[in-house]
């Protein structure tokens, strides 16, 4: 691929579709460059990098929404809202060490063109949940706006949820308004140890389902708990199942206290505080335990009841390690088999419970062939098809990104 054209400004990012649409010349569109990695690669000429479309447009703190332009670094926005008492509550997750991608950091419009979030995805929902309005360059070269600053501005058909996790199939996003949210005075984290898979799930779902508001379950078998660098967790010599709390420092402490007692007859209980905490959610934000080695790596999305059974069915088949997230809603798998046997496996596996399966890392040749993300059915691929051609009609934009001839 040649030199990107370099977008600086709305306009010029107009007129480099514009120019793609004159010449019928594909582009990919990018940010920082950290997730192209993720998904199918593309086989374009050029490229369209929108990281130059850069800085905070628009931020009320007590209006607890900020407007950006798409280029805009997420550790920048993060700086801000935290200097603010502020966060993104959907948690958006670093891949950069787990798929081996640029340096350079995330930008945010970025995280909701794939949009990416983290544990906190059961209780705060997912990044297309926070997004507010859009700004875009179709397909066409015509630029767009959906959306605005308030939930109630959102009327007729929700083009934001439609645009966000689209890896920028149908538009190139310029501007994104989002919602953000106070961050709690105090956070802490339960930790359960030793339990088997099965009744892991049982109290992530038990803990989920309390009044103590768990704001983050998951589950960490032995092997994958000794690689932590959390010492309570690396330490602790058996599979770690964590349950976190956040709020009002007295809440807490209470919500810590009940949690405690609920569970300390099923197994030895440790409690993270603030940093600790912080720093082992971190861990699974990211994915860290598969970083650096050069296995698959796949994330289901199950029932949560249903992600231990989904777990031993894959094992019996192949081998693999597995970290429950999400209350085992989400399952991360690393197998190191080619791609057809694990595909099959995988892809089996969360079949059997309703669950789906996208591969997040692989080579470059495996992702040029095998599906990565979950196959669609017929009718669902002709949906998918038409709304691309209504965004993009000549299929310039990420093409094949997500499925090959879309």
């Amino acid at each position: 691929m040649g030199d990107p054209l370099i977008a600086t400004d709305e306009a010029s990012a107009r007129d480099a579709i514009g120019w793609a649409v004159s010449e019928k010349t594909p582009i990919e569109i990018m940010g920082g460059g950290t997730k192209r990695a993720l998904g199918r690669p593309i086989q374009v000429a050029r490229g369209l990098s929108l990281a130059g479309l850069s800085g905070i447009e628009d931020y009320e703190p007590s209006e607890l929404v900020m407007t950006a332009w798409a280029g805009t670094s997420l550790a920048e926005i993060e700086a801000t809202l935290a200097a603010n008492g502020q966060r993104l509550a959907f948690e958006p997750p670093d891949y950069r060490a787990l798929l081996g991608g640029a340096a350079d950091g995330a930008t945010i419009g970025a995280v909701f063109s794939c949009n990416l979030a983290g544990p906190r995805r059961t209780a705060a929902g997912a990044a297309r949940d926070h997004l507010l309005g859009i700004r875009g360059v179709n397909g066409r070269g015509e630029i767009f706006k959906a959306g605005g600053r308030v939930v109630k501005n959102v009327t007729g058909f929700d083009l934001c949820k439609l645009v966000a996790g689209s890896f920028g199939t149908l538009a190139a996003l310029t501007q994104v308004t989002f919602r953000v949210f106070p961050i709690p005075e105090a956070e802490a984290t339960v930790l359960v140890i030793g339990l088997l898979e099965q009744d892991a799930v049982a109290v992530m779902i038990e803990g989920a389902q309390s009044p103590h508001e768990v704001s983050g379950a998951a589950h960490l078998p032995a092997g994958i708990a000794a690689l932590s660098g959390v010492s309570a967790v690396g330490g602790a010599g058996r599979a770690v199942t964590a349950l976190r709390v956040e709020g009002p420092a007295p809440s807490v402490v209470h919500r810590v206290a009940a949690l405690r007692r609920c569970f300390a007859p099923l197994g030895e209980i440790e409690v993270l505080e603030a940093e600790g905490s912080q720093a082992f959610w971190r861990e699974v934000r990211d994915v860290t335990p598969f970083a650096g080695d050069s296995r698959l790596v796949w994330r289901l999305a199950v029932p949560p009841a249903g992600g231990a059974a989904v777990v031993a069915e894959v094992g019996r088949r192949i081998e693999a390690e597995a970290i429950l997230d999400r209350g085992g809603g989400c399952v991360w798998l690393a197998t190191a088999q080619k791609a057809e046997e694990a595909a099959g496996a995988v892809r089996d596996a969360a079949a059997t419970v309703g669950g789906s399966a996208t591969l997040i890392r692989a080579p470059e040749a495996v992702r040029s062939h095998a599906d990565v993300f979950p196959p669609l059915a017929a009718g669902l691929r002709d949906l998918t098809a038409r709304v691309k051609r209504a965004f993009d009609p000549l299929g310039l934009l990420n093409p094949g990104r997500m499925y090959a001839g879309l």
